[in-house]
């Protein structure tokens, strides 16, 4: 199973449906959002590319209730840190990389996603450790996301 990651989209729509469109190419099943999408329209983007979304909100997500309602029917958003199995894998969900070592020592993950930090990371070995970067490319100037192959448990880095 592939799943694509995305993080920190800070309402940058047309970076978010680029990422959508290249994810689907790639053969993704799934988004996962690690975070920040701050604005309930960009559930608009994921309804229209026919991608399913899991994400945790992020610290400059402030109306949880309407984002939780935009994204009814294509996917749905947690309270971070959050649990869940693909394909047989243990992941966690988080935004901000609040006890990331302790979380990812602990033996319990397969993959363990964050974001917050708006800097790409991919620490290889069980867990895969994985920061997609910031897809809205506010702070850095760059776009990125991330292409999960969770049978092979190795992720890959792009650049929009």
């Amino acid at each position: 199973m592939r799943i694509g990651v995305v993080s920190d989209s800070h309402d940058h729509l047309a970076n978010l449906r680029r990422a959508l469109a290249l994810l689907r190419e790639r053969g993704a099943e799934l988004v996962l959002h690690a975070g920040d999408f701050v604005s309930p329209f960009v559930a608009e983007p994921f309804r229209e590319a026919g991608l399913r979304v899991v994400g945790v909100f992020g610290n400059n997500d402030g109306d949880r209730l309407h984002l939780r309602e935009r994204f009814a029917g294509v996917g749905e958003l947690h309270v971070g840190p959050h649990e869940l199995e693909l394909g047989g894998r243990r992941i966690l969900l988080m935004h901000e990389p609040r006890a990331l070592e302790a979380l990812a020592a602990s033996g319990k993950y397969d993959l363990v996603v964050y974001g917050h930090t708006h800097r790409a990371e991919v620490r290889e070995g069980r867990p895969l450790v994985l920061n997609p970067g910031e897809l809205g490319g506010w702070l850095t100037g760059r776009a990125t996301l991330a292409l999960v192959d969770l049978a092979l448990l190795r992720a890959e880095l792009l650049a929009l």
